[in-house]
């Protein structure tokens, strides 16, 4: 399981989803963290920016975590197969072990 944390600063998870250019996509087994490497996106390849579609670099994704993101967004995710979490914590390992333990669909 693929799972992207935005992190526009590549310290803190943060808000403006579909504006995001840096992700932290972690790879996931048996509850347990595998990898980890950032994602970095161009200006022109943002959710935003490539609406109503998904970039390439994020169609292997299974959930996507932000502090923040529109309905809009939520619902595009989920009609290409992508869970959308919102969370208020800011550091990102934490938030990934946060919705491990709610448990990912």
């Amino acid at each position: 399981m693929k799972i992207a944390i935005t992190s526009q600063n590549r310290r803190t998870v943060t808000a403006h989803a579909g504006r995001c250019r840096r992700f932290w996509v972690y790879d996931v087994e048996d509850g347990r963290v595998t990898g980890k490497a950032l994602l970095e996106l161009a200006k022109t390849d943002t959710l935003h920016e490539v609406s109503p579609g998904i970039p390439h670099e994020l169609t292997a994704i299974d959930a996507l975590v932000s502090t923040g993101m529109c309905d809009n967004l939520v619902a595009r995710l989920k009609r290409n197969g992508i869970e959308a979490r919102q969370t208020a914590c800011e550091e990102p390992d934490e938030a990934l072990q946060r919705l491990l333990a709610e448990g990912v669909s």
